[in-house]
């Protein structure tokens, strides 16, 4: 059951345009370098100002948010954080921790005027958050490809969706972005579905970036993909940068289902299907008799 659930997570990002027609998920701290800042990403507007949007489909939402399973500590998040982001093996056999795995939880990732991300202190808004870093070592003429993933959770929805806010618009020029020293990322190009939109039936918010990224000591342009979709305050992001003679393909199996297997598990943890709180309130109502004590 749960396998099937993240195949329909992963199916509905492949509709949104990821790496070909596969599915994938970008690190709070992008491009997968373990060098790069982790945290908070924000993404590059995918459309010319006044260019005209296609009509999108609608599908409705099967899961929501359920207030009474949401964390309301620090503690709490930290705790539903280590269930939902899981190892190496969210991206498959061949992939290993990659250095350093874990970054420092207390701090996230900020892009800056100048287009170079820079690591600050979290937020009031944010419980806790956490970014590990993956890696497929280079092998034979395959070179290294790097992932990430990131798990953020926010006081309040409202808090969250503003983080989805704020990475379409705080870098609508930023097409080529600053990792770290030597690691960039160029040619982006991103755009957002919200819940009901298109495919998007399993998450509030759903945003996802393509371009290229580059590297002075690994080379490039690669390919690059990253991915973050939000349910109630929690936030999951994933990414992944490609490597020397690695193909579309193979870098969709890399990501096939990292992103759509933790926002299963936010579903678990924090979700509830659409509808059921009206129906606990129509049971509610309907134990209660008018009649009684008159």
């Amino acid at each position: 059951m749960e396998h099937a659930r993240v195949l329909g997570v992963c199916c509905a990002l492949a509709v949104c345009g990821a790496l070909t027609a596969g599915c994938t998920d970008g690190d709070g701290g992008r491009g997968g370098s373990s060098g790069a800042a982790s945290g908070s990403p924000r993404a590059s507007a995918s459309a010319a100002p006044g260019a005209e949007a296609e009509p999108r489909p609608v599908t409705a939402p099967t899961v929501e948010a359920d207030p009474a399973k949401l964390p309301g500590t620090a503690d709490e998040a930290r705790t539903l954080i280590r269930k939902v982001l899981g190892g190496p093996e969210m991206f498959g056999s061949k992939a290993v921790r990659g250095t350093p795995y874990e970054s420092d939880p207390s701090r996230w990732a900020v892009l800056g005027e100048d287009c170079v991300w820079q690591r600050e202190e979290l937020p009031d808004d944010v419980l806790a958050t956490l970014t590990r870093h993956y890696a497929v070592p280079a092998a034979g003429r395959k070179g290294e490809a790097r992932m990430s993933a990131t798990v953020t959770v926010h006081r309040t929805a409202l808090d969250a969706a503003w983080e989805q806010a704020g990475m379409l618009e705080e870098a609508l020029g930023c097409e080529e972005q600053t990792l770290s020293e030597g690691e960039r990322l160029t040619g982006l190009t991103s755009q957002a579905q919200a819940g009901g939109e298109g495919a998007n039936n399993h998450s509030d918010d759903m945003l996802y970036e393509t371009g290229a990224c580059v590297s002075d000591t690994r080379g490039g342009p690669y390919p690059y993909w990253w991915n973050q979709l939000q349910l109630g305050p929690v936030v999951v992001s994933t990414s992944v940068c490609g490597g020397r003679g690695q193909d579309e393909e193979e870098l969709n199996a890399l990501a096939g289902t990292a992103g759509p297997m933790m926002m299963v598990r936010v579903q678990d943890a924090i979700g509830r299907p659409v509808g059921d709180a009206g129906e606990d309130s129509k049971k509610s109502g309907e134990s209660e008799d008018p009649g009684e004590g008159a």
